[in-house]
């Protein structure tokens, strides 16, 4: 008999914990939900998962910290970090420690199955779509500097804007935007 499918959400916004669960549910997956690292480490210690779907910036952490956790706990789950504040450097980060895929924020349920369908594999590999169609701009390069800067420094804004050379101020402003595609 085929292992019963468990999904295990981590997301700090209720509602998308809701529509998630729904739709899981309807698709035939047992469904666990989380909206802290605590409650999403017990819910791991309680039950056997076979999926993961973390959001990377939990209300009061970030889920990369989960990540090694996680992958102790249940280490057969394939685990997709969803955000919706992508960037290259915490994308390279998310997969070194451990997640299997990492997906820019909004995400249908459908995307979210194929990317644990094609994350199964103990050998990772980041597979390239698409080619890009066209050049990256050059507000999506100041975007990934500034992220990777960030992620250097630790989430220390002020360090972080001595480091890129701009006022911290200017530095906020622009971390309230949302991500500039490509």
């Amino acid at each position: 008999m085929e292992q019963e499918k468990h999904i295990l959400i981590i997301d700090d916004d209720a509602t998308l914990l809701l529509v998630l669960e729904r739709a899981l549910k309807r698709r035939g997956f047992m469904v666990s939900t989380a909206q802290t690292g605590e409650q999403a480490l017990e819910a791991c210690k309680s039950s056997s998962l076979t999926h993961i779907s973390l959001d990377l910036k939990l209300s009061q952490e970030t889920g990369l910290h989960l990540i090694p956790q996680l992958r102790i706990l249940a280490p057969n789950a394939p685990i997709v970090m969803l955000t919706a504040y992508a960037s290259i450097a915490t994308a390279v980060d998310a997969i070194k420690l451990g997640a299997h895929q990492y997906l820019c924020k909004p995400v249908d349920v459908d995307q979210l199955l194929a990317e644990f369908g094609s994350g199964i594999s103990t050998n990772i590999e980041i597979e390239q779509s698409e080619p890009m169609e066209q050049p990256i701009s050059m507000k999506r390069l100041e975007w990934e500097k500034i992220q990777q800067s960030l992620q250097n420094n630790q989430g220390n804004v002020s360090a972080t804007a001595r480091e890129l050379g701009m006022h911290r101020r200017t530095l906020q402003r622009k971390l309230l935007k949302h991500p500039v595609k490509h």
